[in-house]
């Protein structure tokens, strides 16, 4: 017997029911960007990674949960793939993987956006029926902003993740499935990886910032 889990509505979004979902092989790319010489991005991603995400009844109550192999990093490039390997960087010998565990998610409105914005300009916390009412209109959907804990090379710090989702249906196999992106930024020395080289005119050869990208599709288990 096929157990119907169906959708539901919140905050103007079609969202799966309560459940467990796990990240789809075939759809799913964990990757990372940092600069060069800091003038240009390189690319780089973590091919073989696992995740398990459980939706909450409130969704705000929801967890996720991820492991990355730090020894299937790759940026295209074996010379360089290999030195981000070694020890002056992910050390993978030691470290063969990257976790990332959440702590809390939380809803980010347009009118939180407004606000925000308001309160750069003002240089102070705004009172809500201060924003003016055409800066919150058109202002976008939203996000969800997952905290959690990135373990890398033995150093776990805090980081927040946006994350944009991106719908929940049923795929033509008859699974119950939803597509998400997300988005957040570490410095990568405060985690040991400190190897840099000084250029003769000025600036380090590797950006200390490191962009997350990661985008998917999660399949419902239960």
């Amino acid at each position: 017997m096929t157990i119907d889990h169906p959708t539901r509505f919140w905050n103007g979004m079609t969202i799966p029911d309560a459940g467990t979902f796990l990240l789809d092989e075939a759809h799913k790319r964990v990757g990372f960007l940092g600069k060069h010489m800091m003038v240009s991005p390189v690319r780089g991603e973590l091919t073989r990674a696992s995740a398990t995400i459980v939706v909450g009844a409130d969704p705000l109550a929801s967890t996720v949960s991820a492991t990355m192999d730090a020894t299937s990093l790759t940026t295209h490039h074996d010379e360089r793939d290999g030195h981000l390997r070694s020890a002056d960087f992910l050390d993978v010998e030691r470290f063969p993987t990257v976790e990332f565990r959440s702590t809390s998610v939380r809803w980010q409105g347009p009118q939180d956006d407004a606000m925000l914005s308001w309160a750069r300009l003002r240089n102070r916390s705004p009172e809500r029926s201060e924003v003016p009412a055409a800066r919150i209109q058109g202002a976008g959907a939203g996000h969800f902003v997952v905290s959690g804990l990135l373990t890398i090379r033995g150093v776990t710090l805090p980081i927040d993740l946006t994350m944009q989702f991106g719908g929940a249906r049923r795929d033509p196999y008859g699974r119950d499935i939803f597509g998400f992106s997300a988005s957040g930024t570490f410095d990568r020395e405060a985690y040991g990886l400190v190897w840099n080289v000084v250029l003769e005119t000025g600036g380090l050869l590797v950006g200390k910032k490191v962009e997350i990208e990661i985008a998917g599709e999660a399949i419902r288990q239960d």
